[in-house]
């Protein structure tokens, strides 16, 4: 057995029906599982023009092609369709529990068509596929309906459940889906589309045995992996209130080289993503004040607020996704908070903590924790509901929004009842919450008045919680990639923990060079970019950990469990190729749909126009318009428009794989 289940389910919620359907081997072995089938699935299914929002969409749930083989960080699952927030191709990453169930069905991937006239759940056992009513579940928050489904289903097993919350139901284009109690797949208004199908929930408790080919050699590999992490400890006596002082340090050197990312994991077990909650304010990475201000604005009488060994004193238990042997995730306790409304949450990630911190010039954390949950019941992503809110704020600082249209809400700077009030408001779509519900694009074409140079975004999708103006390839993927607005693909730190360089022939050494190099543009860079963003694509195809790919290739061994597991026996180089025909087909997917990608170009604020008059990044603007035409160059795509051209399909094989020929022109 090679890991995969060799078909998928493919569901019609218009008429009921289902359809196990077969794939060939050789799409496997072309493009993985995972986010490469999810790719080939929706070209192939969706067609052009397509309404995000109408049946004519493709929601899909895949597994990685590792996933479940006794390979640790191998437990993530996607979901895929066409974006209603930019338009284009859409993806969101979970981990979970979500993942292993999937493949237990017998499939590597469930897809949803048309839409059902009632709300309906699907569930999965080893009896096979049913589609149940889920009208009484209509309006409750996604944890209690997970709760619920669970309770409703559970038998000899314990379903895995995804589910939507009110923000997915009322067509919020900033909704995710939840999966486990509030582990999300967040970006790409993926919740939008499961509510415009009447898609509940997804309910999997099948029994189906997941297997790879070398299972012992598969277990060595793992072995080696979690020995390494045990090892790696951040001593007893280290506090949270160093990281601004390793934030400081990191900004002065001059110089960059490889790094060992497993320390990255030793951070990371005992603190998850909030290691960086101040770190990132002194080094310049977290974006403040709606992306206008710096550690000058959100000075240490505010940063201090948000140390992180305030969420590790609330956290009751650890949390691992399935097959994880670092474990960032965390449940708190927050039954102190807003008179006990809520018992525990999901650990805040950086993400959520920077973007309802320093972004809004908010210091109270007990409040980001309580909207922390308030989000993962209301079903929408942190991220792009904190830059919305910034975005009003800056609104209403500016005299836009005035307190008849915010409903009596003042939106201050810094305001946490209104900050938490307005949350409320945009996940029940409310007033001045259902201008805002949308994203920032939509917000500011509604409002008008000047407002979109207070809307943060690329391509429609709000951008995450590190400055591109500290890592340049970070600002490209920004704006270039099929997802725009996304910082897990590529970033010039992540290539310098991957030692890629050391099993991929058509990479250069990576040196000790000058930092400044990075913001040259130049095709060595965008090479080392295209090779970061290929090998995520292998992440994402084998349902692997962002966290895991940080730790570096030379400690994770992505290239040795695939071969263990499918008993391939390819090449690092060959493997390679299958990251940058995913990668390819994804903006294939883009060309398709006639998505202009010149208007994923970020925001200028973001690129540093004008500059930052203070802090880590003053002064700094990127050259993004000489860097993108570089990055596409690099891929085979035009250098304008971001099209691949037909010759790069063709030699990339990916013409074998389309119903119908791609044609560039």
């Amino acid at each position: 057995m090679k890991g995969y289940m060799g078909q998928v389910l493919v569901v019609d919620l218009s008429t009921g029906e289902f359809d196990f359907q077969k794939i060939d081997d050789s799409v496997y072995e072309l493009l993985l599982s995972g986010v490469g089938l999810g790719a080939y699935y929706l070209y192939n299914n969706i067609p052009s023009g397509a309404d995000p929002l109408g049946p004519d969409n493709i929601l899909g749930f895949t597994s990685g092609l590792l996933t479940g083989t006794g390979s640790f960080m191998t437990g993530r699952w996607m979901a895929v369709c066409k974006s209603p927030l930019t338009g284009g191709w859409g993806d969101a990453n979970c981990g979970g529990n979500l993942a292993p169930a999937i493949k237990q069905c017998g499939v590597d991937a469930i897809f949803f068509r048309g839409t059902s006239k009632t709300p309906v759940y699907l569930y999965v056992d080893k009896k096979g596929p049913q589609l149940k009513d889920a009208t009484h579940l209509w309006g409750k928050d996604a944890i209690e309906t997970e709760q619920l489904l669970i309770k409703e289903n559970s038998g000899k097993k314990i379903p895995a459940v995804a589910t939507i919350g009110p923000g997915g139901e009322k067509l919020s284009l900033i909704a995710g889906i939840s999966n486990d109690q509030g582990r999300y797949a967040a970006r790409s208004g993926v919740g939008a589309v499961m509510g415009s199908k009447r898609l509940k929930g997804v309910v999997l408790a099948g029994t189906k045995r997941v297997r790879g080919e070398q299972s012992d050699e598969i277990k060595k590999t793992s072995k080696i992996f979690a020995n390494k992490v045990r090892k790696v400890n951040l001593p007893r006596l280290f506090k949270g209130g160093l990281f601004p002082i390793m934030g400081k340090l990191m900004s002065m050197p001059k110089k960059a080289g490889p790094m060992d990312g497993m320390l990255t994991a030793m951070l990371l077990k005992k603190y998850g993503s909030i290691m960086n909650n101040t770190l990132a304010i002194t080094n310049g990475d977290s974006p403040l004040k709606n992306w206008a201000g710096s550690v000058k604005d959100y000075d240490k009488k505010f940063y201090k607020g948000i140390n992180p060994d305030k969420s590790i004193k609330r956290e009751t238990q650890k949390y691992h996704c399935n097959s994880c042997i670092i474990g960032c995730g965390g449940i708190c306790d927050i039954k102190d908070i807003n008179g006990g409304e809520f018992k525990h949450t999901h650990k805040p990630e950086y993400e959520t903590v920077c973007v309802f911190g320093g972004l809004l010039m908010n210091k109270d954390y007990d409040a980001i924790h309580y909207i922390n949950e308030l989000l993962n019941r209301g079903g929408l992503d942190t991220i792009s509901t904190g830059g919305v809110v910034a975005f009003a704020v800056e609104c209403y600082e500016n005299g836009i929004l005035t307190g008849v249209e915010t409903d009596g809400l003042e939106l201050t700077w810094g305001n946490t009842e209104a900050i938490i009030a307005l949350v409320k408001k945009i996940i029940a779509r409310d007033g001045i919450g259902d201008i805002l519900a949308d994203g920032v694009r939509i917000a500011a074409q509604k409002i008008g008045k000047g407002s979109e140079k207070f809307a943060i975004h690329a391509g429609g999708q709000e951008l995450p919680m590190h400055d591109p103006k500290i890592d340049p390839m970070l600002g490209v993927v920004y704006s270039a990639d099929p997802t725009p607005g996304r910082h897990t693909t590529s970033g010039g730190l992540y290539y310098k923990f991957s030692s890629l360089w050391e099993y991929v022939s058509w990479l250069p050494k990576q040196k000790k060079a000058p930092k400044a190099d990075e913001f040259i543009p130049s095709s060595e860079e965008a090479l080392k970019n295209k090779a970061m963003t290929a090998y995520k694509m292998l992440v994402d195809g084998t349902g692997s950990c962002y966290y895991g790919m940080l730790t570096g290739e030379q400690h994770l061994r992505l290239f040795e469990y695939l071969n263990q597991v499918t008993g391939w026996n390819k090449t690092p180089d060959d493997y390679m190729e299958i990251g940058i025909r995913i990668q390819t087909m994804r903006q294939m997917f883009n060309a398709r749909q006639k998505v202009d990608m010149t208007q994923f170009r970020m925001h200028e604020r973001a690129i540093g126009n004008p500059p930052l008059k203070n802090g880590p990044v003053k002064g700094v603007t990127l050259r993004i318009d000489e860097m993108i035409p570089l990055y596409y160059q690099t891929w085979g795509w035009d250098e304008k428009s971001g099209r691949p051209k037909d010759e790069t399909v063709e030699k990339l094989g990916l013409n074998n794989l389309l119903s119908e020929s791609y044609t560039y022109g």
